[in-house]
């Protein structure tokens, strides 16, 4: 050994208990003495009369130092030097990196680093998960936060789960490395829960950091937060490193949370779990990726793919090499999923469950925070409220899908991806005349907002209508194919329960066509939207039309009449409104309201000025057929009043009530 290696060897320096120890004697003391300043260097060398280089070498943990000062050093903070508090400097870091990946450039993140340093010093917490969707930044934060508080640990150890091991060598290969090499596979027992304690006896006896990354490898796609049957040691493993008393950590990065950790964590519990948003700073990268651009359009791009790491710099690329660098020309384009990004969310869907996918869409569809009372009510199928549930615990568990209050949306990276998706199969549906998805969403809510039904049909029913003009490049071709989806739906089992011929009725009306002699008998005909509908001569015989929205909000109908011209019609429903439609285009021409039950029968005046009704709110009342204003309330009657009727010179209204009396 060369004299400089002797030298940097000689002295001892603070072991990771040693210096957490020695951390929290000094903040206390700062807190006191202080007014909860940090100390400078300068200070310490006065409280601890050691020279100022000595105070820097102590608390750097890179050089050594004599015992003697160290020991000086603690009793200024009223402190005793013991011997599992220092070690040589050569036996006390050992950091083994595996296929970490550079972190040169590391941008925002500051709180999270700075929450999860408190989790590891101030609450000692034993096992930490970093949760997100692919692409957030999880693998990133956990190195550079290895990096970060390596030099307070007796070994670091991190390691990727794309290819795993089997967990009794994993095992294996953590005993062997922080024992240095005292013990290896062959030396452990066989049965892995022996070989489990006596890690635990290891990190019992030293302060390791453990990064197991990308653990959702290990999981079974088919059974949320479950493992892979020959990876089912990993969840014994994870939960007795959780649950059991030792110094050191194990940090998880996945984008589905492990069901040990769920039944394990809490706010004030040693297993806490923190979920990674967007980058706030997001711009930043995009700059140092070569991109040009003012600050807003900087911040457009970020919110575009909600700040998520991978993406931007997927899209960084593609903008400087087929938009030269130019944001602004990129961001006017409608697309923003596509390569690697799209790569990476098929990774994710393929992994649902059918009711998880079905719900992803409906999610999407609803293009805003939607309540779980809502969700459940949308689907086709009728499902437990049990599997319903576990299907969204499942969904958030793999950071797909966001609460809001007691809503859930999705990151809008993750809504662009499924609208897209939904309509390109939705479209291919069509064309090969085999509804399924087709059936099961609907592609317009004909009950939401205005505003969100507008972006339902620019984003959504819009452009399939564009997909199969490109293919048949006529209208009529394109109206022949939606004709034979109708046709086809009958013979679906069960046809009543579909959005089938909803959405089949708006893509016609949106595409202009005429629904004259249209059929849609024995169907149900959900979230059509036919406001705007001319329905002459359509057939709705025994279809269900209980979510589809007509030109006004209308009750069952229990009374009609004539005006004397035959002009107008007015119709009385079971809500107390009063509708007068002008016969020659049904087209309604003024409501009248004031009845707080239903309206039973209606008469017009001899001259068509007036109109009479009569109620089981045991009133009759006469209306201005002009002006839609109630004249007179009669309310006189004991019970309901079932007639009304005038005298030929219009001067007198007869009303017959159910007790028995008719009055004039």
């Amino acid at each position: 050994m060369s004299q400089s290696k002797r030298k940097r060897s000689r002295g001892v320096i603070l072991t990771a208990t040693g210096w957490e120890k020695l951390l929290e004697a000094r903040q206390l003391k700062e807190a006191k003495s202080n007014y909860g300043e940090e100390y400078t260097y300068e200070q310490i060398s006065e409280l601890t009369l050691l020279d100022v280089n000595t105070v820097r070498r102590i608390l750097n943990r890179k050089n050594g130092v004599d015992k003697r000062s160290l020991a000086k050093f603690y009793r200024a903070f009223n402190l005793q030097l013991a011997d599992e508090l220092y070690a040589k400097p050569g036996l006390e870091r050992r950091q083994n990196w595996g296929e970490a990946v550079s972190v040169k450039h590391f941008f925002g993140r500051i709180d999270e680093l700075r929450l999860l340093s408190s989790w590891l010093h101030k609450e000692r917490c034993r096992l930490i998960t970093l949760l997100g969707m692919g692409g957030i930044g999880k693998t990133t934060l956990s190195i550079k936060l290895a990096q970060q508080v390596g030099a307070e640990f007796d070994a670091v150890i991190w390691k990727s789960f794309r290819d795993a091991p089997s967990v009794s060598e994993t095992v294996a290969y953590l005993i062997e490395f922080i024992s240095r090499g005292q013990e290896t596979e062959v030396s452990l027992p066989s049965r892995l829960g022996d070989k489990i304690s006596r890690l635990i006896e290891y990190l019992r006896q030293e302060r390791c950091l453990i990064v197991f990354d990308n653990i959702e490898s290990l999981m079974d796609s088919t059974r949320p937060g479950k493992y892979l049957p020959e990876d089912r040691g990993y969840g014994e493993l994870i939960h007795r490193i959780g649950a059991t008393e030792h110094n050191s950590c194990l940090i998880l990065t996945t984008r589905e949370k492990p069901r040990e950790v769920a039944v394990l964590e809490g706010d004030f519990l040693p297993v806490r779990s923190l979920r990674l948003r967007g980058l706030k700073q997001g711009a930043k990268l995009i700059q140092a990726k070569g991109l040009t651009g003012s600050n807003s359009a900087l911040n457009k791009l970020n919110d575009r793919y909600d700040g998520n790491p991978l993406a931007l710099k997927v899209v960084a690329a593609t903008i400087k090499d087929l938009f030269a660098g130019d944001v602004a020309e990129f961001l006017a384009q409608e697309q923003g999923i596509f390569g690697d990004i799209r790569d990476l969310l098929d990774e994710q869907f393929i992994r649902l469950s059918p009711l998880e996918q079905e719900i992803m869409f409906w999610i999407a569809i609803a293009r805003e925070p939607v309540a779980q009372s809502q969700l459940r009510e949308d689907l086709v199928r009728q499902i437990s409220s049990i599997k319903f549930l576990e299907a969204l615990e499942s969904l958030s568990r793999r950071s797909l899908i966001e609460k809001n209050a007691n809503n859930f949306t999705q990151q809008s990276v993750v809504m662009e991806y499924l609208t897209n998706l939904l309509v390109e199969e939705v479209s291919q549906e069509i064309i090969g005349n085999q509804p399924q998805l087709l059936c099961r969403h609907a592609l317009v809510k004909a009950t939401t907002k205005d505003y969100v039904r507008e972006n339902q049909v620019k984003l959504i029913l819009q452009p399939i209508i564009d997909e199969l003009w490109s293919v048949y490049s006529s209208k009529s071709k394109v109206e022949q194919c939606l004709t034979q989806i109708l046709q086809t739906l009958p013979r679906m089992s069960p046809p009543q329960s579909s959005y089938g011929a909803g959405n089949i009725i708006n893509l016609l009306c949106h595409l202009g066509t005429d629904l004259t002699g249209y059929d849609f008998s024995n169907l149900s005909v959900w979230q059509a939207d036919l406001r705007t509908a001319q329905l002459h001569q359509v057939n709705f015989q025994n279809a269900d039309l209980a979510k589809t929205v007509f030109a006004e909000n209308f009750g069952g109908v229990w009374s009609v009449a004539f005006s004397p011209d035959g002009a107008y019609l007015a119709a009385g429903d079971t809500k107390g409104n009063i509708l007068l439609r002008r016969v020659a285009d049904g087209q309604p021409i003024r409501s009248y309201t004031g009845h707080s039950a239903w309206v039973v029968s209606l008469a017009f005046s001899p001259d068509g000025r007036l109109l009479a009704s009569g109620s089981c709110d045991s009133t009759a009342k006469l209306w201005d057929l002009n002006t839609g204003g109630c004249l007179h309330s009669l309310e006189d009657h004991e019970h309901e009043v079932w007639s009304v009727a005038f005298s030929p010179d219009g001067t007198t209204l007869a009303t017959g009530c159910d007790d028995n009396k008719a009055r004039l």
